[in-house]
């Protein structure tokens, strides 16, 4: 377990520590968040200090425009909450603190920075863009091993490609150098997996396992080498979303050993673990033991929950994610396990977070097998009692049927068919264009089972993702036809992306790296992904959707805006068909000439048009 020491905040982290000219007399401490601004919305800034017997330290300031409204002392001696207002004229500068403990006095400088940029400037993503999920340490290897300082860390573990749950060395500068291969595949945004601290037995590779809120994982690089990803991003107009975790913290996080309260976790013995049944929070039969198994228990034994009942604990939390929001200008947060938590206390945190930035996206991890219980946590839900002030939720529903949506065959009732009945339940979302749309994702088994022999099916889902309501996330490695499921563990699911790491025999970033089918496969995806985040874009954003439901298993929608029209026509069988197109008069009229934009050609609505097997065309007007 980390040493009270190893917390101290270095001097570039905006604090510093003056405790006379005897330096042995010296005692470490830690303030967090490390600095904050001038001219935030909420003008309450919450200081956790943390040093041995600060408990009993009594704090003062004169600082022009910040006033010290309350000092909190909860269970542990270790832990002090300072409460300031900062009101709206207060100028920038260091704000010296000072403290008398054990009958001596002494003070550090708390930095007070401007604001860069205004809130209304955090944009966020939309259904305009289009995510590309991945995972730093199976991504790209960018770091010298001897530019990485693993000293401090209880647990320094090194990289093992051959253990599929270990770490394999991925970094953020590795991502870094491949954000043009990225940028030309067309997507807009980059969601990265959580990349803080996890000092965690075996590395905890994956990053849900958290050990410090505010300082990047140096396996991954620093607090400056995820501003630089994030800038170098920006400059090619790609986004990054963060992956934050407030359900839980990791188990070897310094709270375990000396927690600031009591009540600090749920269950601080780990007694009780998470019984992973979401429903019995909307449940109006639920009983109280089997809702308290759901979001008072630990995830899974490496991962106590955070108690966000405590109001000390939550406004720490909700200043977390306003801080790396405003110090490294990431674009939207996603959320792990947003049921799990308290809805309360989660529904103020996004409120806060809103309240700062007003054009900002957050989306939430609500895992159901249904669209009641996606649709029940966004905000707006007039079913659910509390607003949940959660603008984005993710639609898990591909997840789990995908594969046989679009893989078997198109029947009356089969197929396509359960994509078309999904869509119906739209009206149960407040916004629909607001969910996250996935066909997989680093938790469940890829899309395809195995590399396939053709890529029909594949290119109808990938299609359909792509041109259909929401905001798209696709996996890494979905362009090179990565496949598999995480029946022998999450890693097989999560493999490195081939040419990412120093040695590897084949690159798969480049055309010369990938076989014919995956280039084949690459080319598609391109393709749609640069029409729609070029000229379809707007159309894409905020289109009107309007579904025919498949007849003859042909599945055809449109997407308007305006004068402008996007039109997909999906043929659901693995034979050719000749169809007559009546049914879709009221959008296909007879003679009309549009522009199939993945085979630059045109096509004539006509009575009678014939489909090649799984044949895609995405049809525009203009």
């Amino acid at each position: 377990m980390k040493s009270l020491a190893s917390l101290a905040l270095s001097l570039a982290a905006g604090v510093s520590s003056i405790f006379g000219a005897n330096a042995a007399e010296k005692k470490a401490i830690s303030v967090e968040p490390p600095f904050w601004w001038v001219g935030m919305a909420n003008d309450t800034l919450q200081l956790a200090v943390n040093a041995p017997g600060i408990a009993d330290a009594r704090f003062e300031l004169d600082y022009p425009g910040v006033k010290l409204d309350s000092q909190v002392t909860l269970d542990s001696k270790n832990y002090k909450f300072l409460y300031l207002t900062v009101a709206p004229q207060t100028k920038p500068g260091k704000v010296k603190i000072g403290y008398t403990l054990d009958g001596r006095k002494r003070s550090f400088d708390y930095e007070l920075k401007a604001r860069d940029r205004a809130p209304e400037d955090y944009r966020g993503f939309d259904a305009g863009d289009v995510l590309y999920l991945l995972m730093p340490d199976r991504f790209a290897k960018g770091l010298d091993d001897k530019d990485i300082d693993l000293k401090g860390l209880d647990y320094p573990v090194t990289a093992d490609r051959n253990d599929p749950n270990g770490r394999h060395g991925g970094d953020m500068r590795g991502i870094r150098n491949k954000l043009d291969y990225i940028d030309s595949l067309g997507v807009t945004a980059i969601w990265v997996c959580p990349v803080l601290e996890n000092d965690m037995p075996g590395g905890s590779y994956h990053g849900y396992a958290t050990t410090d809120y505010y300082n990047i994982d140096p396996r991954f690089g620093s607090n400056q080498e995820w501003n630089t990803l994030i800038e170098d991003a920006h400059k090619r107009g790609l986004k990054v979303v963060m992956d934050m975790i407030f359900n839980h913290s990791g188990s070897n996080h310094p709270w375990m050993k000396d927690a600031p309260s009591a009540d600090w976790f749920n269950h601080p013995e780990g007694d009780a673990m998470t019984n992973y049944r979401l429903t019995t929070v909307h449940d109006p039969y639920v009983s109280d033991y089997d809702l308290e198994h759901t979001v008072d228990a630990w995830f899974v034994p490496a991962m106590p929950d955070l108690n966000q009942r405590n109001p000390h604990l939550m406004k720490y939390l909700t200043q977390n994610s306003i801080w790396w929001i405003e110090s490294s200008k990431i674009d939207g947060i996603r959320m792990d396990t947003y049921p799990y938590a308290d809805m309360k206390g989660m529904s103020r945190w996004a409120a806060d977070v809103l309240r700062e930035y007003p054009n900002f996206n957050i989306v939430g991890e609500c895992w159901y097998a249904n669209e009641a219980g996606s649709a029940f946590w966004q905000s707006g839900n007039k079913l659910n009692p509390i607003d949940t002030h959660l603008p984005s939720v993710m639609d898990f529903f591909y997840i789990l049927n995908g594969r046989k949506a679009f893989g078997d065959d198109t029947t009356p009732w089969g197929g396509l068919n359960a994509v078309y009945d999904h869509l119906s339940n739209d009206f149960l979302f407040p916004d629909p264009q607001k969910i996250l749309t996935f066909l997989d994702n680093h938790d469940t088994d890829r899309f395809l089972a195995e590399e396939p022999d053709s890529l029909g099916a594949w290119k109808q889902a990938i299609a359909f993702l792509l041109t259909s309501r929401g905001i798209p996330q696709l996996y890494y490695g979905t362009e090179l036809l990565m496949n598999g499921s995480k029946e022998g563990s999450d890693g097989y699911v999560r493999r490195d992306m081939p040419g990412g790491f120093p040695g590897d025999t084949t690159d798969a970033f480049t055309r010369e790296g990938r076989t014919d089918i995956q280039n084949e496969a690459w080319d598609f995806l391109s393709k749609v992904l640069n029409w729609r985040r070029g000229e379809a874009r707007e159309v894409m954003a905020k289109g009107r959707l309007k579904h025919f439901m498949p007849q003859n298993g042909l599945y055809v929608y449109q997407r308007k805006l305006g004068d402008k029209e996007v039109t997909v026509l999906l043929n659901g069988r693995d034979i050719p068909q000749e169809l007559t197109m009546e049914r879709t008069l009221e959008i296909l009229p007879y003679g009309t000439r549009l522009r199939n934009i993945l085979t630059d050609s045109d096509v004539t609505i006509s009575e009678k048009m014939t489909f090649a097997p799984r044949e895609v065309m995405i049809l525009q007007n203009w």
